[in-house]
């Protein structure tokens, strides 16, 4: 915006006008002006000339993933920095990534002028409370719930909570956002441990929240200046508050009926709500990350297909596709960067030597697998080896390993199978393909009037299944049925349909 506003002032200063040419060009005139009234970015209401209160609404609903990351870190950057700038975190989720939470609580501390809100619209769960207590202040709507931020893992037995060791990190950022935005510490640690017993104590007038250790480390003397002492939170339970018990233990401002009662009760009159949306490429990049396995699992398959055939053709071109596919959204996402990409395609180029220059399957495509699969894995995650304080990591390197992994061998059986029996049958099937039987005619090729049925040669080149086949000094073009075979094998002729030769290995 002030971009465009620059170049109006440079116009003015060049006493450069567009109106003649375009009065000579109607045309031109037209498109301009259908642009002008098209694109948000260009219309005049969207210049500032108003004197009410911006008050940017950011989304944070759904899963916490790195989509979601990079819309808001995305978002954030394109705010005005001054002090008055009012943010809107308008918050539906039940949690996600951890990771992904961590970046977003950065990107939300790191706008010290704005004045960050989190509405709390339906639920702040697990991750969508740590990012709620980023923000300076919270309200909620009435019958929400703010909380509940175990970290767990997932297995055949169901959501596990993680020990002391991925526990202990969070705990440290809960505290330090509560002490940065005024948020009673114990309580927000106490919605990560579940082992925390928090007391409400009024002493000296005043009204504090301590856990059991802190509690049990007061003096005698001080204990006894204490007048009142509740427990808030007992051990063996999580924090978890509706939008009552949130206001009452200080955690929310007050109750709302919606956005616009809470920019009341905020003494916040004259303003403008400006919605920042998800664009259409964050919504593709949404939906392709949420099928990233799949298009492992594609790509991989139509690489090896690639490989068990002659040439370079649909399948190589689809492998590539959905593996540029699945990198391109995490690049988009901030997890890839340009040392995974080479990784990458040095492994397809390895892959490619083994298909255009060296025979059979080797160290080259074994190589480039290996360096694919490596590039895949560094691409799904924003960090090369797991950080110890971030024990998180390690859960991440390890899913993605699984991922990638599962998506090659799954792919490797699909596609041995779907080679080993489909295409086979596919090219042995009988006819007739025309309303008469082609079975007896020789016609079309003198080559294969020189074969008969039985006779005994040798693959002249792998046969995968279609290839070459030498008996004595002549090269038939065949097509091997049941399986696979290497160049030099002993094979003979089951079959002559039409001007195919239908080959088979020779009994030993």
């Amino acid at each position: 915006m002030l971009f465009i506003n620059n170049k109006k002032k440079e116009c003015m200063k060049k006493n450069i006008s567009v109106i003649p040419f375009l009065r000579k060009n109607l045309f031109i005139s037209i498109i301009v002006l259908l642009l002008s009234a098209s694109i948000p970015g260009l219309h005049p209401q969207s210049y500032g000339e108003t004197n009410k209160q911006k008050i940017y609404i950011i989304p944070v609903s759904g899963d916490i993933d790195p989509a979601m990351a990079s819309f808001i870190k995305r978002s954030v950057k394109g705010l005005p920095k001054e002090k008055d700038t009012v943010v809107v975190f308008e918050m539906d989720t039940f949690g996600g990534r951890v990771d992904s939470a961590l970046e977003i609580v950065d990107s939300i501390t790191g706008m010290r002028n704005a004045k960050t809100i989190a509405y709390i619209k339906t639920n702040a769960i697990s991750a969508g409370a740590l990012i709620s207590l980023a923000c300076k202040s919270t309200a909620m709507n009435e019958n929400t719930t703010i909380g509940d931020c175990a970290p767990i893992a997932y297995s055949a037995e169901g959501p596990q909570m993680l020990d002391e060791k991925h526990q202990s990190p969070l705990r440290a950022k809960f505290r330090a956002l509560a002490r940065l935005n005024g948020y009673p510490s114990a309580l927000a640690e106490s919605m990560v441990s579940i082992d925390m017993e928090v007391y409400r104590i009024e002493i000296d007038n005043k009204i504090i929240y301590m856990d059991s250790i802190e509690y049990n480390d007061l003096s005698d003397a001080k204990k006894k200046r204490i007048k009142l002492k509740r427990t808030v939170i007992a051990q063996g339970q999580l924090l978890t508050m509706d939008n009552t018990e949130a206001q009452e233990l200080g955690f929310s401002m007050f109750t709302v009926a919606g956005l616009e009662d809470m920019l009341l009760k905020m003494n916040i009159k004259d303003y403008e709500l400006v919605s920042i949306e998800k664009s259409w490429s964050e919504l593709l990049v949404s939906f392709l990350l949420l099928i990233t396995p799949i298009l492992l699992l594609v790509g991989m398959g139509a690489i090896y297909t690639e490989l068990k055939s002659p040439g370079f053709g649909i399948p190589g071109i689809i492998g590539i596709v959905c593996l540029a596919l699945a990198f391109g959204s995490q690049y988009m996402v901030g997890l890839a960067d340009y040392t995974d990409l080479l990784i990458i395609a040095a492994g397809i180029v390895l892959v490619g030597i083994e298909i255009f220059v060296l025979p059979g399957f080797g160290i080259a495509g074994i190589l480039g697998f290996l360096f694919i699969v490596a590039g895949m894995i560094l691409a799904l995650q924003d960090f090369t080896l797991p950080d110890p304080s971030a024990p998180w990591e390690m859960d991440i390197l390890i899913k993605n390993t699984i991922t990638v992994f599962g998506s090659l061998f799954l792919s490797f059986f699909v596609m041995f199978f779907t080679l080993r029996y489909l295409i086979t049958r596919i090219a042995t099937s009988a006819g007739p393909y025309l309303s008469t039987s082609l079975s007896k005619s020789h016609a079309d090729s003198m080559e294969v009037l020189k074969a008969k049925v039985n006779d005994a040669g040798i693959a002249a080149t792998s046969l995968r299944p279609s290839g070459k086949m030498k008996i004595g000094d002549n090269v038939f073009d065949v097509i091997a049925e049941g399986e696979y075979m290497e160049k030099g094998t002993p094979i003979k002729i089951t079959q002559i349909k039409g001007n195919r030769i239908i080959i088979s290995k020779q009994d030993s």
